[in-house]
């Protein structure tokens, strides 16, 4: 079945199922690392919480049939396991079934996170991992090479998720129609990198470069993806390229890698496949056939979502995540506001009390702090602590037991954070929470002070709180 296979991309393949695994690693290791205190049964959202209300048909997870958080926990470090493993290469000892059920594998157990993860997985990338990795199950292993059709999905993908994020900045903020994004994304975006600060004081007509180059790449570059070689290599490789510079300029999780991913898999590499191959089982053809038109006829949302004049960014369209809408920053802040977390031992807290503040991993926090690089991996608090100072509503189902873990000391949580200011038996009495103003320090101020942030108060974002029962004060909810 030589119109079957393209044996050609045995190296694109390769490279695509190594780099998938290692993104998978990297997503179950989060998972493992911080679900106890997110999601777990002292969680800020509990998972047993979330599986009583929501049928399993409408969020299909292991979780459904039994939680604990040993259990979960198994099932992060197992994901963690076979990622490792297909990041080895084990998929290549075994027959063509056997790989196709191991890369079936850590599907299934990030979709039962991803299902039960709730506003903590709440990102484009999740779905987009889990679309990918349902694919790369169709691609085989060294018995065969890889199928046409799948390596098309692939593109298919990968186009959609440009796409759709060019449509929707043009569509979007005006900014991006007038080039001047830039002048303050590099500043306000989630959680900036290290080298963020100086991004943003790149001159302003290179920011108007940047921009007009990234509609180039997300609206004109797709469409060669499906031109011929070597048209569409050179294609996949100027994605690969721009979003590297992504990669420098700020921490976006594994959203950039995981689109490096989709494009290796459109790059003609040299052959290093067998000379011959044997034909693709019948068995594997029908079922690589059947599942990818599956897939292509569910696509049709997708599509009529990129059509739409309400097109809307990230957004599965069915439980088990098979097709998504991909998009990002369609609208881009010009200030930013950080909520800043802070505690008194005081027995009557006072404006003047002793208020020490807690350090986030990720987040700006000290303005003499500089941002650090954690992409690829995601520091899932972090994030929506970007979310609820945008407004309180983003934060609204979790933060008051936020603010209750924290007056607990709970330990769990604590090691979300980069710093607690108190000792593990001494909690504060009280938390108050404020929202700041941050900006970027001019090179002069950065000489003068060292800091790379200015921050002025802007307003009381949570009033000096202690334990329920534990005076007149309760938290919020």
């Amino acid at each position: 079945m030589d119109w079957f296979t393209a044996p050609d991309y045995w190296l694109s393949r390769l490279l695509f199922q190594r780099a998938l695994a290692g993104v998978y690693l990297v997503a179950f290791l989060t998972a493992a690392l911080q679900f106890r205190a997110l999601m777990g049964e002292r969680g800020l959202l509990p998972v047993p919480r979330f599986v009583a209300r929501v049928p399993f048909r409408r969020a299909p997870s292991l979780f459904h049939l039994h939680y604990s958080d040993r259990f979960f926990a198994g099932c992060a470090w197992a994901g963690c396991a076979v990622s490792a493993a297909l990041l080895a290469g084990l998929d290549g000892l075994l027959p063509l079934w056997g790989a196709m059920l191991l890369w079936l594998v850590p599907w299934v157990l990030y979709l039962s996170i991803v299902n039960v993860g709730q506003t903590w997985y709440g990102f484009g990338w999740e779905s987009l991992l889990l679309e990918v990795g349902f694919v790369a199950v169709l691609l085989g292993n060294d018995e065969v090479a890889p199928p046409v059709v799948v390596l098309f999905l692939l593109r298919w993908i990968l186009f959609r998720v440009e796409f759709g994020a060019g449509l929707i900045k043009m569509r979007g903020d005006a900014c991006w129609r007038k080039l001047t994004c830039l002048d303050h994304h590099h500043e306000t975006q989630p959680m900036p990198g290290p080298l963020s600060w100086f991004f943003h004081h790149l001159p302003r007509p290179l920011h108007r470069v940047e921009a007009a180059a990234n509609h180039v790449t997300q609206l004109a570059v797709p469409f060669l993806l499906f031109t011929p070689q070597p048209i569409a290599t050179a294609a996949a490789s100027l994605m690969i390229v721009t979003q590297l510079w992504l990669v420098l300029s700020g921490n976006f999780a594994w959203l950039n890698w995981i689109t490096i991913v989709l494009a290796l898999s459109a790059l003609r590499l040299p052959d290093t496949g067998p000379s011959s191959a044997p034909d693709a089982p019948l068995w594997y053809a029908v079922v690589v056939l059947a599942v990818c038109a599956l897939l292509l006829a569910l696509s049709y949302r997708p599509v009529a979502n990129l059509l739409s004049r309400r097109q809307v960014m990230n957004r599965s369209f069915d439980p088990l995540h098979l097709v998504n809408s991909y998009g990002a920053f369609g609208s881009v802040s010009r200030v930013r506001h950080e909520v800043v977390i802070e505690g008194t031992a005081e027995a009557v807290p006072r404006e003047d009390s002793d208020w020490r503040a807690y350090e986030f991993k990720g987040k700006p926090g000290d303005p003499r702090r500089r941002p650090r690089q954690f992409a690829p991996y995601h520091l899932r608090l972090d994030w929506m602590m970007w979310f609820a100072a945008l407004s309180p509503a983003y934060a609204g189902s979790w933060f008051g037991t936020l603010v209750e873990r924290l007056l607990e000391n709970d330990r769990a949580t604590l090691k979300l954070l980069r710093r607690s200011p108190f000792p593990p038996d001494e909690p504060p009495r009280y938390i108050r929470a404020r929202l700041f103003r941050y900006r970027y320090t001019t090179w002069r101020e950065l000489r003068e002070t060292g800091a790379c942030w200015e921050r002025t108060y802007v307003r009381e974002y949570l009033p000096p709180t202690r334990l329920a029962g534990a005076g007149d004060e309760r938290l919020p909810r």
